[in-house]
């Protein structure tokens, strides 16, 4: 006998040492207890306390309960009501109150971990004792039966939470571990918090608060989560085994919980000692005893999946916009005067989000988006983006793009498995908003941008029937914030051949580049930017700081426009809600609205917080405005978008934009009530969208349909009015007519074109008719609007021609006395006479070269006479 006791002492040294230490620990801290009085008295004998009692002592008094983590819903409008978009949450987690959970769950977590809850004060010293024999026998100080009440088990909850919420992961992992290490300090420190806990709130708010913070695996936090994730029902309904079961998984939430059939097993070993519990405290009856035991988790376990974040978003297209609004919201006051207070109350959540999203006609532009420009399109990178925006609060109401939302991390990083990045059809990237909004660094606008440049024009008093001209030629400085910038700028029309004198409302509709150049050559580059700012127009990414106009460094920021001799044609980089707020800003009368995308924010108390303040300014002067939308009007319906307008008649503007290469393929515009922006391009690389074909034709060729059918969609519910009217003056602004100078000499002429506020510019001599040395022409010509101080090119006449006179109708020899008299000499008469009827023999039926043509006074001249009735040559003709 006392051999095989040596043999068994000498099989577990390590584990007897540790029994023993166990055993002094959990006896120390028994000792303790008693002679500061938590609990009864209950004698513990040889336990020195006096050390132990300032260790105690010097531990905090209190934990808060506090607010835990809870899920934040994301709600869009769907049939004009609040609908569910998406529930976007740091832990899945939705908390309930006491009465709203299950007896059968306060019972199985009472009677499965901590019978005398409702007793003692935070600490069990029978529980302890108990713990401290077991730990003896089990061979060293551990959580398995660890004397931890549900009140202990909370503080450690709270602390691992604590742990959760510190911003650096360094910090959480530091605090996690402490929080959940196994010793005797960490065990001290959880009962003194524990009886500050049980001093300072009711049983039933602790109890409500462990089944609240608890983790029951597969990442998700509380019961009423547990409940939802694995049998699809509330914490409310729960039958006995089913409580049971989810209160088996805290102790091992890894092993234990009921996300795979695998862990059924451990998972049952548990729900039986706590339903043996249960019947034992008569919380169950004999019957329902019975049918819980006997019941397998495969009878009640209906799994399904959490729905985290803007991924599982409702609605067809709605992540972007989804990913978008959460930024947004964590952006606003009414969430903490600071960011990492923000930031605090958004993962501790709770929160209702009303975006501004209209998920059904999100819905519908989407199905649009995808057959416009399919994400499968192999060719090219090709990205597509509809965008609307309400034009009097700034509303966004839709945003879609062709690419499906995918966040996966790590893809496109060194190291990366290429297995885990998304495919070329989904992407992470926002195409619609700002970088640091999750997109990207936008796109060239092109001649979308014009419309800045024109409302400039119009600001400085210039008027839309003035003439510019569009024929290229090279450009050596441009105008920058008061001064000249030297260039050598040669810009091209998109239409070869396209040029000559126009009006500025020609040019634009027509989207002639060199005159929209010359346009800005009359105003300044630094002002055509100040007049886009004041629609929010900006980079879409940061760049070096820059000041905004000339040398006023105050206003230096990262995303202040480009500005060189091409620029106010579209080369910088700006996002499509950027530029559909802009256009909704000149739709709604020149007044500015900043893109809204919260409508309210109610905190988890259902107390509203109100949403983003409407911010909107009178950046453009509305008559100015009015003049702008008369001439893009006409974009529509004979401009570069012919055929545009919407089926419905509304009054509508717009205006196209292509880029140099024709990579990137711009259409935006407005009724009254909504602007809507249109993109589709190239997110890598180039490719010039004339030459692609995609399922309506050319890529480049089907803007129009697209945009046309997309502000369509949201004119259904959002019909527009008409615009203003402008005034004739705003039409004809500060322009002068070129005078008429024909036939004075050039000093008169020159006298006349500067009275009227022009240039005089000497074109030389040309071959006309008129008394040599008199003015023959000018370029513009008379009657034409200019700017004042436009240029009018004056051309004189050698006298070489003449132009030929009215003489058809006339008898033959009137005719050859006229031309004579205007110096014609070489004269004849045709021999093919047409058809008289004896009222019109020998009179002129035609001249060639025609009347009033101006040729050299020697031209062969040819009359055509009628004949008699036979077409014979007349007789008696004089």
């Amino acid at each position: 006998m006392s051999a095989q006791k040596t043999s068994a002492r000498r099989t577990k040294p390590v584990s007897a040492v540790g029994a023993f230490v166990g055993f002094v620990g959990f006896s120390a801290l028994a000792g303790l207890l008693v002679t500061i009085g938590v609990t009864p008295a209950i004698a513990v004998a040889g336990v020195t306390t006096t050390s132990t009692i300032g260790v105690f002592e010097s531990l905090p008094e209190y934990i808060e309960l506090g607010d835990l983590p809870q899920r934040n819903e994301v709600l869009a409008y769907s049939g004009g009501k609040p609908t569910h978009l998406a529930t976007v949450y740091d832990q899945n987690r939705q908390e309930l109150k006491y009465d709203q959970i299950s007896e059968n769950l306060k019972n199985a977590a009472i009677d499965g971990e901590d019978k005398r809850f409702w007793h003692h004060g935070g600490v069990d010293m029978t529980s302890l004792v108990r713990a401290g024999v077991g730990t003896v026998a089990g061979g060293g100080l551990g959580d398995s039966g660890g004397g931890s009440t549900l009140t202990m088990q909370l503080v450690r909850n709270i602390k691992m939470q604590q742990a959760l919420e510190l911003p650096t992961q360094e910090q959480r992992i530091k605090a996690y571990n402490e929080a959940t290490k196994v010793s005797v300090s960490r065990k001290l420190e959880e009962m003194k918090l524990a009886i500050g806990l049980a001093k300072k709130y009711p049983k039933k708010d602790i109890l409500t608060g462990y089944l609240n913070i608890a983790y029951f695996g597969d990442q998700t936090y509380g019961v009423q989560a547990a409940a939802q994730h694995y049998f699809g029902k509330s914490a409310t309904d729960l039958t006995a085994a089913e409580a049971a079961s989810i209160l088996a998984i805290v102790q091992s939430p890894n092993t234990r919980n009921l996300s795979d059939p695998k862990y059924y097993e451990a998972n049952v070993a548990r729900r039986d000692v706590i339903l043996k519990s249960m019947y034992a405290q008569k919380h169950i009856n004999t019957k329902d005893f019975k049918e819980a035991i006997a019941s397998k988790p495969a009878d009640y376990v209906h799994l399904t999946d959490p729905t985290q974040g803007c991924k599982a978003a409702a609605g067809n297209g709605s992540q972007f916009f989804c990913d978008y609004a959460v930024q947004v919201v964590k952006e606003m006051s009414q969430l903490g005067s600071t960011q990492k207070a923000r930031d605090a109350a958004w993962r501790n959540g709770g929160y209702t989000i009303q975006t501004t999203l209209n998920l059904d006609l999100n819905n519908a532009q989407k199905d649009l988006i995808n057959a416009y420009a399919p994400n499968t399109e192999a060719r090219l990178a090709l990205g597509g983006v509809i965008n609307s925006v309400e034009a009097d609060t700034g509303r966004v109401l839709t945003m879609v793009q062709n690419k499906n939302y995918n966040q996966l991390a790590g893809c496109g990083t060194e190291g990366a498995d290429p297995n885990a990045c998304a495919p070329a059809t989904d992407s992470g990237l926002n195409l619609s908003v700002d970088q640091e909004y999750g997109g990207g660094e936008g796109f060239q606008t092109g001649s979308t941008f014009k419309p800045f440049t024109l409302l400039n024009w119009l600001q400085n008093g210039h008027g839309l029937g003035e003439i510019v001209n569009g024929t290229p030629r090279t450009f050596t400085s441009y105008p920058l914030c008061g001064s000249q910038s030297p260039t050598n700028y040669t810009p091209k029309n998109d239409s070869a051949g396209e040029g000559g004198n126009m009006t500025v409302e020609n040019a634009t509709y027509r989207s002639v580049n060199v005159s929209y150049i010359n346009m800005a050559q009359k105003l300044d580059y630094c002002d055509i930017a100040k007049t886009a700012y004041s629609l929010g127009v900006h980079r879409a990414a940061p760049r070096e700081p820059v000041a905004a106009f000339g040398d006023d460094m105050s206003k230096k920021t990262t995303r202040n426009l480009e500005l060189y001799a091409g620029s106010v044609l579209g080369d910088n980089y700006i996002a499509p809600l950027t530029m559909a707020a802009a256009y909704a800003g000149i739709a709604n009368n020149g007044t500015f609205c900043r893109p809204i995308a919260i409508d309210n924010v109610t905190n988890a108390d259902g107390k509203s917080l109100g949403g983003q303040a409407k911010d909107c300014t009178q950046a453009i002067d509305p008559q100015v405005a009015a003049t702008a939308i008369y001439a893009l009007k006409k974009v529509l319906t004979i401009g570069t978008a012919g055929g545009g307008r919407t089926p419905e008649g509304f009054d509508e503007f717009a205006k196209t934009g292509t880029t140099n290469d024709a990579d990137q393929i711009w259409l935006i515009g407005a009724t009254t009530k909504v602007a809507t922006a249109t993109w589709m391009g190239n997110i890598q690389g180039k490719q010039n969208l004339r030459f692609v074909y995609g399922p309506n034709g050319s890529y480049a060729g089907s803007r129009t349909a697209l945009w046309r059918q997309a502000q369509t969609i949201v004119n259904t519910q959002y019909p527009g009015g008409q615009f203003a009217d402008p005034s004739p003056a705003s039409i004809r602004g500060n322009s002068v007519a070129v005078p008429n100078v024909q036939g004075q000499t050039p000093e008169a002429a020159r006298a006349a074109i500067a009275a009227a506020g022009l240039t005089y510019v000497d074109g030389g001599v040309q071959a006309g008719g008129g008394t040599p040395g008199t003015v023959l022409s000018t370029n513009p010509a008379a009657g034409l609007q200019l700017s004042k101080g436009s240029s009018v090119t004056v051309y004189t006449t050698d006298g070489s021609q003449a132009a030929i006179p009215e003489v058809t109708g006339k008898q033959i020899g009137d005719a050859q006395d006229a031309l004579a008299d205007a110096g014609f000499t070489n004269v004849s008469v045709s021999k093919d006479y047409p058809e008289g009827n004896g009222d019109n023999e020998c009179l002129v039926a035609a001249v060639d070269p025609g009347q009033g043509t101006a040729v050299s006074k020697d031209t062969g001249i040819t009359l055509s006479v009628y004949g008699n009735k036979n077409g014979k040559s007349p007789k008696g003709c004089r």
